[in-house]
């Protein structure tokens, strides 16, 4: 990085693995790519719901599947509407949903050259955010305001840097 403070860092300097605020940001982008690949593990499992570890009793075990050519037990129907395997793929949406745009937004806002503990505890705590919400939406669900909160602190941080971003890039409009 640059040790002229009055010097923005050049692009090279600023998406390197020598920028820590860079490194903190892959790092929680990875936990959230692969989160978001793990909810495609988890709609399976809620599909199949057989006795795994013990943890499933034997009643309810599922065999939910959304396409005929997938019906490979014996009196199975195709289905849709399953309760628990549409709450899981709706906050998969709802990752992509608001996930996706952070990145983008978290990448620009890097740009900026922010300060390094703000940026870090951002994509630190927008990332746990998304950990939360996944285990009190997908997981477990409890009662609100847990998912809200949860939901609410990512979009905050990503609109929080989408201002970081305009204010400082307002005078070349």
């Amino acid at each position: 990085m640059s040790t002229n403070s009055s010097q923005m860092p050049s692009a090279r300097e600023l998406y390197s693995l020598d920028n820590p605020i860079f490194c903190c940001y892959v790092f929680w982008a990875t936990v959230l790519v692969a989160k978001m690949l793990l909810m495609s593990t988890l709609t399976a499992v809620q599909r199949f719901r057989y006795k795994l570890l013990g943890l499933v009793p034997l009643g309810l075990r599922r065999k939910i599947f959304p396409n005929q050519e997938d019906l490979f037990f014996k009196n199975t129907e195709v289905q849709f509407n399953d309760p628990h395997v549409e709450r899981v793929r709706r906050a998969h949406r709802n990752d992509m949903e608001n996930i996706l745009p952070y990145f983008i937004m978290a990448l620009i806002y890097i740009s900026t050259n922010p300060d390094a503990t703000v940026a870090c505890n951002l994509f630190r705590v927008a990332s746990v955010a998304r950990l939360v919400h996944t285990l009190v939406y997908a997981v477990y669900p409890v009662p609100q305001p847990a998912r809200v909160i949860a939901f609410a602190s990512m979009q905050l941080i990503t609109f929080y840097m989408a201002a970081v971003v305009a204010l400082r890039t307002l005078r070349f409009i």
